[in-house]
């Protein structure tokens, strides 16, 4: 079959009647998530996972995954519109990716341009957003075709550079973010061996011997912790949201933004490719990118079109350029697709090579929701856009009940286990200490979804070699990898090191 028809069984499975629902209702949350500022995707997903799977339980195995997944990536791409929100009308960014969005689009709203700035910002995105689909359609096909001809070394080497690049881009600290990831690695290993039948680390408690849930320790940390965050640190802080008068931007404001809206975009998914790299780093480059080649830098800061149109693209194009490697080789490129990877895999859906040959239904499924989603943001974005402004006043009291009990009654309905209740608000305590700390959470995440598929392949590639460690070496793709994953570790502290060198001899 050729892309063509998989793609057109993929709109088929997409249009069903419940998914059209699921992507709607996954959107609309998405977009509430992002405006909401302090909740993030991450915390949206994690907190949505045990929802989903409540409600798909009555479903066909596979289209009870189709349709999570449906739902849980509405909410990633729909949380990257909404944070726009908050940053153009209140200067708070609804998530990190949307931090340069401040610099101008609140300028454009103390001047009256709100309407002009939240407007560009929506069709940015949905530009950016069918920009990735497309590169997506292209690329997934063919990279999935290589990956097929990987075997246990190279998918070994491979998830190491995962694991390496998102802990050296996660956090201000390399090594916290090595601390957390070895962590996650360790809570990973708990549980009874497949191989062996073996029990680790569980210290003869039965609830230990299934291992610890993914489900648990994602909603605990991202979810609780910020609900912890927000009580503990009692920010009562109101500020005044910009007003919205004219939604609709000027032609010279849209002529302003296609130039940039398309660049944002192209390197946005370029970015978003790259493990590690993420929404954020997009759109901060994206912003340089723009102020560097424009012919008036100075207005920048000031309310400058292009600074809300490039970011916005970026971050956008960042979201579905990070879903290519999941959904081909397996590999988050974030903390919000690791999250997207241990819901696929709740449903025993392997995200990777093999996706698109045993599961087209989700795959293809998957991408075509995508492109209705995207419609569905830009017609709920712009003329709705009050109604989601209204929702940034929320009061705190309303909203933290609501997240506990979604978070409590989801895990327990998936796990019916009061340990995890009890290992759910340990998380949600250990969460906000962590955050406070500056110790990043994603790798930690990360490291407990991809430390049994390390172990596996680590254990395949020496029963095929006899034990001998050097096929990780000799085999050409494993070797390249592996200097990869060095490389992405140690330049950064390298450069660290020369930054202070240089700082002795000017001191000196």
């Amino acid at each position: 079959m050729s892309i063509i028809d998989y793609l057109i069984q993929g709109f088929g499975t997409a249009l069903l009647w419940y998914n059209l629902l699921f992507a709607f209702v996954g959107v609309l949350i998405g977009t509430a998530v992002g405006v909401l500022p302090g909740i993030g995707p991450m915390s949206g997903v994690a907190l949505l996972i045990p929802v989903t799977a409540s409600i798909t339980g009555g479903l066909p195995p596979e289209q009870a995954a189709t349709s999570a997944i449906i739902l849980l990536a509405g909410v990633y791409y729909g949380a990257m519109y909404g944070g726009s929100t908050t940053s153009i009308l209140l200067n708070t960014p609804g998530e990190s990716s949307s931090v340069v969005t401040t610099l101008d689009g609140y300028q454009m709203a103390k001047k009256g341009r709100a309407g002009s700035a939240l407007s560009i910002a929506a069709i940015g995105s949905f530009v950016a957003g069918i920009v990735t689909l497309i590169a997506l359609i292209l690329l997934a096909k063919p990279l999935s075709n290589i990956a097929i001809k990987f075997g246990p070394a190279e998918y070994f080497s491979l998830m190491l550079l995962g694991l390496a690049a998102v802990s050296g881009l996660a956090g201000k600290s390399v090594t916290k973010a090595l601390i957390m990831t070895v962590c996650g690695l360790l809570l990973a290993t708990i549980g009874i061996d497949n191989v062996s039948g073996i029990a680790r680390f569980t210290f003869e408690v039965p609830w230990l011997y299934q291992g610890i849930e993914f489900l648990t320790i994602a909603v605990g940390l991202f979810a609780l912790g910020e609900v912890f965050k927000t009580i503990l640190e009692k920010d009562e802080e109101e500020t005044e949201v910009a007003r919205i008068n004219n939604l609709l931007p000027s032609k010279e404001e849209l002529k302003e933004s296609a130039a940039p809206i398309a660049r944002g975009s192209i390197l946005g998914f370029f970015i978003g490719i790259l493990p590690g790299a993420g929404a954020t780093l997009a759109s901060f480059f994206s912003y340089i990118l723009e102020k560097k080649i424009s012919k008036n830098p100075e207005k920048f800061g000031t309310g400058a079109i292009a600074g809300v149109a490039a970011p916005e693209s970026a971050n956008n194009a960042a979201s579905g350029g990070a879903m290519i490697p999941l959904l081909t080789l397996g590999i988050p490129g974030s903390g919000t697709t690791a999250i997207l990877m241990g819901a696929l895999m709740m449903y025993n859906v392997q995200p990777g090579p093999l996706l698109f040959e045993d599961h087209p239904q989700v795959a293809w499924g998957l991408i075509a929701s995508m492109f209705i989603g995207n419609v569905m943001l830009l017609v709920l974005n712009l003329p709705l856009v009050k109604v989601f402004a209204k929702i940034i006043q929320t009061p705190k009291q309303f909203l933290i009940p609501m997240i506990i009990a979604i978070s409590i009654f989801g895990v327990y309905a998936v796990q019916v286990s009061t340990n995890d209740l009890l290992l759910l608000l340990a998380c949600g305590l250990l969460g906000y200490f962590l955050s406070k700390n500056d110790y990043p959470i994603a790798p930690l995440v990360l490291g407990l979804v991809l430390g049994p598929m390390i172990e596996n392949n680590l254990r395949r590639a020496l029963t095929i070699s006899n034990g001998d460690y050097s096929l990780f070496f000799t085999r050409p793709i494993s070797l390249a990898f592996l200097i990869l994953t060095f490389l992405w570790l140690m330049i950064p502290v390298l450069m660290k090191m020369r930054g202070k060198q240089v700082v002795i001899n000017v001191e000196g």
